[in-house]
């Protein structure tokens, strides 16, 4: 007889598991309790770079290998008599909020991997070493360590494809579609997690260049737009590069610093967006040209 869809599906959901939960094994209790070990003799690295490079790998081991993957092989058994899955996931599903730590610190992990490595041969050592083992698979540590990262996604693919091939009439369907839009919340939370992350360093690394002037910092200031520009002087017929950084606020009016120690640039204007205008003129000596006007002041101004 031909097992079901939906079982079939809950079944590739099980040895997924168990592959990543194999997966995690040598993450955690391998690379980073080996690593660890050679950190605490200070033959390495730093202990407290090997804990920055591996996150919260342990508690999502953890919940898998003692939670998750057990209750999911106990369903799979049962299966003839108990045909659903959605309870479980649901469960689960909470918990996939501890991966936004780790998706967070992903790409700052692989940055350390190779910053460490270049830094001291026998930490770069010791992971070649575990790279050469046969439960690597002729695979890097960090190919290993994107897998969490892919994993969330996964799950939503899977349980998608299992309420969809789930008959009309089946118990697990309302559990099942919870369960689906919990997980795809999850999934969106983390997304959501590592793009305003991004914004705010952005955000804070362009307040550096601009030297951190108080009445300017600002957490919800979006930057929408920066570059070079030359500043038209009518006086004399001449042009000076200054830049200019729009915000969603503000235009910031800035001459580059000749000096670079702290900031990059000085701010010399300030012109709100709220009541500014832009306008094209038709300047036969100075193409590309256009006049800003704000409550502040009015600039002539030439883009490249």
């Amino acid at each position: 007889i031909q097992e079901p869809e939906e079982k079939k599906i809950a079944l590739e959901l099980l040895e997924t598991e168990q592959a990543y939960v194999n997966r995690l094994h040598l993450l955690d209790q391998i690379f980073y309790t080996e690593l660890m070990k050679e950190a605490k003799n200070g033959k390495t690295v730093p202990e407290e770079v090997v804990k920055m490079i591996f996150s919260n790998i342990s508690s999502i081991y953890q919940f898998h290998a003692r939670f998750f993957l057990p209750e999911l092989q106990k369903r799979m058994e049962d299966w003839s008599c108990t045909p659903r899955i959605g309870d479980v996931i649901q469960k689960l599903a909470p918990f996939l909020k501890m991966y936004g730590e780790y998706v967070k610190n992903f790409d700052k992990a692989v940055e350390l991997i190779t910053v460490w490595s270049e830094k001291s041969p026998p930490f770069q050592e010791l992971i070649a070493d575990i790279q050469k083992r046969k439960v690597c698979a002729n695979l890097t540590l960090q190919h290993h360590m994107l897998e969490p990262v892919q994993r969330i996604p996964r799950y939503e693919l899977l349980l998608k494809d299992y309420v969809r091939k789930l008959p009309p009439e089946s118990p697990d369907q309302d559990d099942a579609e919870k369960a689906l839009e919990m997980i795809f919340m999850v999934a969106k939370h983390s997304n959501a997690a590592i793009a305003e992350m991004e914004r705010l360093q952005n955000l804070w690394a362009v307040y550096q260049r601009l030297g951190l002037e108080d009445d300017i910092v600002d957490p919800s200031n979006e930057l929408i737009k920066e570059g070079p520009i030359q500043k038209i002087s009518t006086r004399n017929n001449s042009t000076s590069e200054k830049y200019l950084f729009l915000f969603n606020n503000m235009l910031l009016y800035c001459v580059p610093r000749v000096i670079q120690v702290g900031a990059e640039f000085q701010v010399h204007l300030r012109i709100d967006v709220d009541s500014m205008k832009v306008r094209e003129l038709n300047d036969a000596q100075f193409p590309h040209t256009f006049l800003v006007s704000g409550k502040q002041r009015t600039l002539e101004l030439q883009a490249r």
